[in-house]
């Protein structure tokens, strides 16, 4: 359960609507009355491509017809519905299937709303209006509340929030492991209680009496301090005590582990974190990395890019060529990453099949959509031929760039998506090209982006 003083504000991101229909008028016209209206658009002419896209984009109104060539509208939605990830997206069917029965049907799988075919603009227009203003009225609160839950818990520092007591009111989950105790015991406990002396008794001293200067000066900003664990052992930490800002008479305390790093990893572990194929990073390897450099940028506040690529045409590629072809392309196309991944802080991965990845730590938006060029264009010049490519003769791959200075009020999977959808806007522009987007309020696609 999140502490009341950690329940703060975020703000909200650009809308998107995933359309599916297989009838290309039908879809066509959707499209349009979308685009007009300002929303980011996609599109799915079946069942299963559906479901893929909803998962991966994650878009806030889903446009449904009922009647599609493999699974029909009724099962994409329980489906959709059953997945926590894609649970909580409104979804209006769109469908010539006027009945009373059809109608209950779409409810009773969980569909926020009916639309009749054909469709009059202005009552789809007002409908998805009144869908994402109703879902962002309801669920808001908790969307702000679980995403900040979620930053506070992914922390490599622990959290603590103290009263003017001096006893523990909330501890995130680094705090547990750093005391080895759960927060059922934590909460509670004296904060000078987990410390060992003369540490101890100057926070002692200090909850006593806050207005005694000399134990402020002591106790107020960061220090390094000794605690002590479950089983009697120590562990140095720095320890930063700050007043928290509000009405809430709270503190916050702050622990960075500062023990010694733990020897190398043995071959087995580094392996573990190495793709087997391409012997660049794996995604495991990624997420890792990523929720570091997402920590760091926060606390440095500087800007952190994430650029997604994917290779075009590449199920062609396989089954013209064969699959020992396709791992050859891959693995000359994580070569090339790797060559413009070289500071410390970079980090080239193969996220998985034909997609790849590369995390840029304190880079620039503008720096990050260049680096993407020159990615796109290293891969073309390859020259790895092609036969099965559509406008090129040699593989090519869709880049998309997103960056972000992090807040503690920013979402890392919001900041994946953008990269994600970024890369669908250079495949839905025609492939072989780069979009960037850039946050500002929202995030907003950066239309014309660098296309090749």
């Amino acid at each position: 359960m999140m502490h009341p003083a950690l329940a703060l504000a975020a703000p909200a991101r650009q809308s998107a609507i995933l359309i599916v229909d297989d009838a290309p008028d039908s879809l066509g016209l959707l499209q349009d009355i979308m685009r007009q209206q300002g929303y980011q658009t996609f599109v799915a002419n079946s069942g299963k491509r559906a479901l893929d896209i909803a998962t991966r984009v994650q878009p806030d109104l889903i446009l449904l017809d009922v009647i599609l060539p493999d699974l029909d509208g009724l099962e994409i939605c329980r489906r959709l519905k059953r997945q926590a990830d894609t649970a909580h997206i409104p979804i209006i069917f769109v469908s010539a299937c006027g009945e009373t029965e059809d109608i209950v049907a779409g409810f009773d799988t969980g569909a926020a709303d009916y639309i009749a075919k054909p469709v009059r603009m202005a009552e789809v227009c007002a409908r998805v209006r009144a869908q994402l203003r109703l879902r962002s009225s309801s669920e808001s609160q908790k969307q702000q509340a679980d995403r900040l839950q979620m930053i506070v818990d992914g922390m490599d520092e622990g959290l603590l929030l103290v009263d003017r007591e001096g006893r523990v009111v909330y501890a995130n989950p680094a705090c547990e492991r750093f005391l080895s105790q759960p927060k059922e015991v934590l909460e509670g406990e004296a904060l000078a209680d987990l410390i060992e002396p003369p540490a101890a008794n100057d926070y002692a001293d200090y909850f006593a009496d806050p207005a005694d200067l000399e134990s402020a000066a002591r106790c107020r900003g960061t220090r390094e301090v000794l605690v002590r664990q479950a089983d009697g052992t120590l562990r140095a930490m720095d320890l930063g005590l700050s007043p928290m800002a509000g009405g809430e008479a709270l503190f916050v305390a702050l622990l960075h582990d500062i023990t010694h790093h733990k020897q190398s990893e043995t071959a087995l572990q580094r392996a573990a974190l190495v793709d087997p194929l391409t012997r660049i990073a794996n995604r495991r390897h990624f997420d890792t990395f990523l929720d570091k450099e997402w920590q760091r940028a926060i606390r440095s506040s500087q800007p952190l890019s994430l650029i997604v690529l994917d290779v075009d045409h590449f199920k062609g590629y396989n089954d013209s060529l064969g699959h020992a072809a396709g791992d050859a392309c891959l693995q000359a196309i994580a070569e090339a990453l790797q060559s413009h991944a070289m500071r410390p802080t970079d980090l080239a991965a193969r996220y998985g099949g034909e997609e790849f990845v590369v995390l840029l730590a304190d880079t620039t938006a503008a720096t990050a959509a260049r680096l993407g060029e020159a990615i796109r264009t290293h891969i073309e010049r390859l020259a790895i031929p092609n036969p099965r490519a559509e406008g090129s003769t040699v593989v090519t791959v869709s880049v998309g760039v997103a960056c972000i200075v992090p807040t503690l009020f920013d979402d890392i999977r919001s900041f994946f998506v953008s990269a994600d959808r970024a890369m669908y806007e250079a495949k839905a522009r025609g492939r072989n090209q780069v979009v960037a987007m850039q946050a500002g309020a929202a995030w907003e696609p950066v239309r014309g982006g660098l296309a090749h």
